[in-house]
């Protein structure tokens, strides 16, 4: 079973392969286009049209001239991502903000203020981290809001209180402090296209969804209201102003990754985080792919 970022990027891949079974013609000319691009035209009247998206039929062309040409058999091209990107294959965003399973290990240190640059939070019996600094070690070293922190120089936490937590950080060796991390398991991500008009069909307020629009790509893809935005692309923008949120959103191009959380679970992470600090100290770098 294969795995799409979006729902357009599904029914994109469907329409293309429906073409590709039932039309020899548009086979032999995908197969041509190895050569000459500019034959895919034919193939595509209606898709800058389709779903309310602008799509260019080139840039279709052009992704799956990067691997098999979809087969006759219907059966879906392959990528080496393990996903069918017709759409979204061009966009950094995706994998900037793609939440891995499976545990990592990092080793940090203090900066010269003797300080790590984290703060915690304690749910469920977890430990998660629900503030990054700007410029930090932490920063740094891939830390994001909203990571489940397992173990501290090997020692599991599961169970300990933030302030336990946080001790044995202020404790460890400035040099090294050793995490086991699991990333954001609270959080999820959701893959949207803009429309011809550049929206993806949702509003927000304070950085929380209050409203879908129908028929847009929001609505599509199952983004849900009662959530927190946490990043645009991978980039974190909790403490920022919606204002300029959405200039993020405007200038990341066709393809907008939200991830989301749970307002209630939200509001928990934050309930003892300064507002300011957030807003002055937290980090909203783009994250390296």
């Amino acid at each position: 079973m294969s795995l799409y970022p979006s729902l357009e990027d599904m029914k994109v891949d469907q329409m293309v392969q429906a073409q590709a079974s039932f039309n020899q013609q548009a086979h032999q000319a995908i197969t041509a286009s190895q050569t000459d691009p500019a034959s895919y035209g034919s193939l595509y009247p209606s898709l800058s049209e389709w779903m309310g998206l602008d799509l260019n039929s080139t840039d279709i062309a052009n992704y799956y001239s990067q691997g098999p040409v979809p087969p006759q058999s219907g059966a879906v091209v392959a990528r080496q991502s393990g996903t069918v990107a017709p759409i979204s294959s061009s966009s950094p965003g995706v994998q900037r903000a793609e939440i891995k399973q499976g545990v990592r290990q990092l080793i940090l240190c203090k900066g010269q203020d003797n300080k790590m640059g984290v703060r915690l939070q304690d749910i469920s019996k977890g430990v998660f981290v629900s503030f990054v600094g700007e410029n930090t070690p932490a920063a740094q070293g891939g830390l994001r809001f909203g990571d489940q922190i397992l173990q501290i120089n090997n020692e599991n936490v599961a169970g300990w209180n933030k302030k336990k937590a946080m001790n044995a950080i202020k404790k460890s060796d400035p040099q090294k402090i050793l995490l086991a991390v699991r990333d954001r398991p609270f959080e999820r991500t959701i893959t949207l296209q803009k429309d011809s008009s550049g929206y993806v069909g949702f509003v927000y307020q304070r950085g929380k969804i209050t409203a879908i629009g129908k028929d847009s790509s929001a609505a599509r893809n199952g983004l849900l209201i009662d959530h927190a935005m946490l990043e645009i692309n991978g980039q974190n923008v909790v403490g920022i102003p919606d204002k300029k949120i959405g200039e993020i959103i405007r200038a990341v191009g066709q393809t907008v990754t939200v991830t989301v959380m749970p307002n209630v679970m939200y509001d928990h992470m934050m309930k003892h985080i300064n507002s300011s600090m957030v807003k002055k100290e937290m980090d909203h770098s783009i994250p390296e792919i």
